[in-house]
């Protein structure tokens, strides 16, 4: 195990973070431990099995002390006493203590996994119902670790750290009273010893680690070398960077042997330490116990005892340092579990017949002087003084250099976020008055970069409508001019798209958010550049399928290309956050100056 960690080819384990032991920490995982309330019975019954199982464990070296010195008595008196109702009593108490580690391990996990379940359900449903500001200020891997690595580390401690932890509390305290049974001086000798020596032994196995974990990071960064030099070898060889990269890579082992031979060179004398301090220790408390049996102050079988409860309480004394670090990382763990489940959520219930639409709207949309600054960026403003109409059934095209607040609009539209000024309104009325729900489960949006989940194209489609029948799938492909390259595959709507969609081609994956959004049949349609990264070909077929879709629909065109929007009611033109125009195509193209007709005429020119 010490080999595994100093070891400079082995990967490092991810090291979660620790929390100090304080009134703060302790706090919050008291709000877990509302999760195990309805366990708390198991639980009980579970810490009484672990502290019977711990009491018979601890009768084992008595019993065991006594079977030899009844068979030293034996061989004197040429009988055999009492051995085999030791014997037998030995073997019951080792059947008690297999029964009580039985249902103590038993009643922990099951405690631990149910406890576990309903803490990653919450903390799940929590963060699926948290808004878009709070995703942009986290990244997904360290959300993912919430979910993961830390209830990991919690479930760890509830099933074995706690236990163990009291256990070994509990070993401590029974072997050092029955150490002081056996022999007092041979007690005060072992204790004036072993507590130093152990816990220079901790000390210096973590200075050992801290070492490891630098020849790791090294090691790490050198192979980060190698897939930066692999992945850019075009860029490598244009630019005859190989003796540069050589060196680079050479510099980084180099490094990690030096790390490596410092973490030897220590290992070393740790082993000299362990084997002429800690064994040397033993060997002294065990000559001098063998003297005492010698003088006739202990017997053999008491100094058998001796020896066996000094193995349990150095033991319980060397695990402590590794049980109260893991202790700590719970802390931290949970700390980072209960600021997730503290976050302020969405009004957004996770029981699907509460999120039926109650208000149904007509299309209508206004924007009255909307004002916006993303919370993470307060000090840039996105939106400044926006207002534009769009009525029920109209197409609105939103123009405008990139960074103009396109896509912003569209997102507000949504209701990702809220103006910091201003009024968003929905069939005349203020965004406010109607649920998130309610407004979202009447809006589909076509983005320009597709997700698609790993499933099939079948289960990608009904995402539209959960629930939806299979003629209504097919029915929906085929209005988005996907039905016919679906048929191609020889699994047909059942073909697996792969992770994100990468099976399909750039055109084919829209089309399938296309059919997503025709089967959810929405009152509001918003397309975010859904044509700008297509060829000649898919960008026809998919505009064809958007045709079919925008019918009877407000639609909310956020387009690059403007020879895609010339059909649009109207056409919003935006500029640094704030809209300069609005009118048709024809309108804003007998505009001098207009920047819409300059923007064209670069498309054009292009």
């Amino acid at each position: 195990m010490a080999r595994a960690r100093l070891n400079s080819g082995n990967p490092t384990e991810q090291e979660l973070p620790k929390a100090k032991i304080t009134k703060d920490s302790l706090k919050n995982a008291a709000i877990l431990l509302k999760y195990m309330k309805p366990y708390r019975l198991k639980f009980g019954f579970g810490l009484l099995f672990l502290l019977l199982s711990t009491i018979a464990f601890l009768f084992i070296p008595k019993e065991m002390g006594s079977l030899i010195d009844s068979a030293t008595n034996s061989i004197k008196r040429e009988t055999l006493n009492n051995i085999n109702e030791i014997a037998l009593l030995l073997v019951g108490i080792l059947c008690v203590q297999a029964f009580f580690s039985f249902f103590r391990i038993l009643w922990f996990v099951e405690v631990a996994e149910k406890t576990l379940a309903s803490i990653r359900k919450d903390t799940y449903f929590k963060l699926i119902t948290l808004s878009m500001d709070f995703f942009s200020r986290r990244r997904v891997g360290e959300l993912n670790s919430r979910i993961s690595a830390d209830l990991s580390q919690i479930q760890d401690s509830i099933t074995t750290t706690f236990s163990e932890f009291l256990r070994q509390i509990i070993v401590l305290a029974g072997g050092v009273t029955a150490l002081c049974l056996v022999s007092l001086k041979l007690t005060l000798m072992m204790l004036s010893i072993f507590p130093f020596l152990i816990a220079a032994a901790i000390f210096f196995g973590r200075f050992i680690r801290k070492i490891s974990r630098k020849a790791q990071d090294k090691l790490a960064e050198s192979n980060i070398i190698v897939e930066e030099t692999l992945q850019g070898i075009s860029s490598v060889k244009a630019f005859v960077n190989e003796a540069y990269e050589a060196v680079r890579y050479s510099n980084s082992i180099d490094k990690v042997v030096k790390y490596a031979m410092r973490g030897a060179k220590y290992r070393g004398g740790f082993v000299v330490f362990i084997t002429m301090g800690l064994f040397g220790s033993i060997v002294a408390v065990i000559w001098y116990g063998s003297r005492m049996v010698q003088s006739g102050e202990i017997t053999v079988g008491q100094l058998t005892q001796f020896i066996l409860y000094s193995g349990f309480v150095g033991g319980a004394m060397g695990g402590f340092a590794e049980l109260y670090a893991q202790l700590q990382k719970t802390l931290g763990a949970t700390e980072r579990v209960v600021e997730l489940l503290k976050e302020h959520n969405e009004p957004i219930s996770i029981v699907s017949a509460e999120n039926s639409v109650k208000q149904h709207l007509k299309g209508d949309i206004s924007f009255n002087n909307i004002h916006f600054n993303y919370p993470s960026r307060p000090e840039i403003g996105v939106l400044n003084d926006v207002s534009f109409t769009a009525n029920a059934g109209e197409r609105i095209a939103i123009v405008g250099p990139s960074g103009a607040g396109k896509s912003t609009i569209a997102q507000m539209v949504l209701r990702f976020y809220e103006p910091q000024k201003g009024q968003l309104l929905y069939d005349g009325k203020p965004s406010n008055n109607y649920s998130l729900t309610d407004i979202r489960n009447q809006i589909a949006i076509v983005p320009q970069d597709v997700l698609l989940f790993g499933g099939s194209i079948k289960e990608n489609i009904a995402y539209g409508k959960i629930g939806a029948s299979d003629e209504e799938i097919i029915e929906a492909a085929k209005g988005a001019n996907a039905h016919n390259f679906i048929m191609t595959f020889p699994e047909g709507y059942d073909t697996l798209v792969g992770e994100r969609g990468v099976k399909l081609s750039g055109g084919q994956r829209q089309r399938i958010a296309i059919a997503r959004a025709l089967l959810k049949n929405p009152v509001i349609l918003i397309l975010d550049e859904a044509t700008s990264s297509l060829d000649s070909e898919s960008e026809r077929l998919v505009q064809e399928a958007l045709e079919e879709l925008m019918k009877n629909r407000t639609s909310i065109i956020i387009a690059h290309r403007l020879s895609t929007i010339r059909e649009a009611d109207k056409i919003v033109v935006i500029e640094k956050g704030k809209v300069i125009e609005v009118g048709n195509h024809n309108d804003l193209m007998l505009k001098d100056n207009g920047l819409y007709r300059y923007l064209s005429e670069l498309q054009f020119e292009a």
